[in-house]
């Protein structure tokens, strides 16, 4: 999610330095200012690392969801993440020089909506089509510029608003309220959206200051005691060896999305890593298909068509002002993209 400083970065060894760049994760890092030309091989690679990412958290949480409510898996996940957080910490101590305490405030505001947005993701590839999850969360960036226009102050320009109007229109194609096929539950992941939204919003606030790190860091201690909080104190009790592997995946996922959808963008902008992206929705839908025996509904995919041409315009949109700005002289910083995330 964006930013329109680049964030001030603490020194760290030179080891790290996909761990720290403020570039677009999907917990709402920030994307660099002025990107290197696209480098076609690493970005592929990069990309693929991030749509397998995805695509593993969502069968990892369809499977653990016969034994597990969706506060225990995201407990899984918070503690899995953790763990990996604190290897990578004793592996390049100059890690920890990065972690700050000075706007616990604003991480707690930000984890709290996070919590909330990944319990209701949690809730929906639970109960709807994986295909109808994944077309939904591209709303995610319609939302962030919506708030980003009411709360940050940032311009509500025709092109922002048309694609707005069209990002909506696909989504009621999806949802298709007041018909047979409407599915309430899918209520709860535009809830979702929203909230994941709210903690871009932010985001763009905290990166300003804070390293990719630390911000992963406090967003997994704060957010395992709220997802214990909902599970059954014993839950772990229930664990056995049949669900190593999609507990592995959903806490391995958790942070490779982050980390690969951040170097996808260190070699490609925006207007190449986002439709690369939205490659997800059909694979999973073939992914449902195959595996779940769940139905390729064409609604969803006009409707997510609606939703793609909506983002890939405001994308464009976007591009074209930051091409007029520096063709000013003005010295501007570029006004970033919206991006999507998990």
């Amino acid at each position: 999610m964006p930013h329109d400083r680049q964030p001030s970065r603490e020194k760290v060894t030179a080891a790290a330095p996909d761990l720290l760049a403020t570039v677009p994760t999907a917990d709402g890092a920030a994307h660099v200012p002025n990107p290197a030309p696209a480098q076609l091989g690493w970005l592929v690679f990069w990309m693929s690392g991030t749509l397998a990412s995805f695509i593993v958290a969502a069968l990892s949480v369809r499977t653990l969801s016969d034994r597990l409510n969706a506060f225990e898996i995201m407990s899984l996940r918070s503690f899995g993440g953790l763990m990996i957080l604190l290897v990578m910490g004793l592996t390049i101590p100059g890690l920890w020089r990065s972690v700050r305490r000075r706007r616990l405030g604003l991480q707690a505001l930000r984890n709290v909506a996070h919590f909330g947005s990944q319990i209701c993701w949690t809730i929906a590839i639970m109960l709807l089509p994986l295909a109808t999850v994944f077309a939904l969360e591209f709303t995610i960036p319609a939302w962030v510029t919506l708030l980003a226009v009411l709360f940050l102050g940032e311009r509500m320009t025709v092109t922002r608003a048309a694609a707005l109007a069209v990002c909506l229109v696909g989504v009621l194609v999806i949802l298709r309220p007041g018909l047979e096929a409407f599915k309430p539950a899918a209520l709860v992941l535009i809830v979702g959206a929203l909230l994941f939204a709210i903690a871009a919003v932010i985001t763009k606030k905290l990166i300003v200051t804070e390293a990719t790190f630390s911000i992963m860091l406090w967003m997994n201690l704060m957010q395992l005691p709220m997802n214990f909080a909902g599970s059954d104190p014993l839950f772990v009790l229930r664990l056995d060896l049949s669900m190593a592997l999609p507990i592995v995946g959903i806490a391995v996922a958790g942070l490779a999305t982050h980390y690969c959808l951040a170097n996808a963008f260190r070699h490609g902008d925006a207007m190449i890593v986002i439709p690369m992206d939205f490659l997800r929705m059909p694979l999973i839908a073939v992914i449902g298909w195959m595996f779940y025996g769940e139905h390729l509904d064409v609604f969803v995919f006009a409707g997510a068509g609606l939703i793609v041409a909506g983002v890939l315009w405001n994308l464009r949109g976007e591009a074209q002002r930051n091409g007029r700005v520096e063709r000013a002289g003005a010295g501007l910083p570029r006004a970033p993209a919206i991006q999507p995330a998990e």
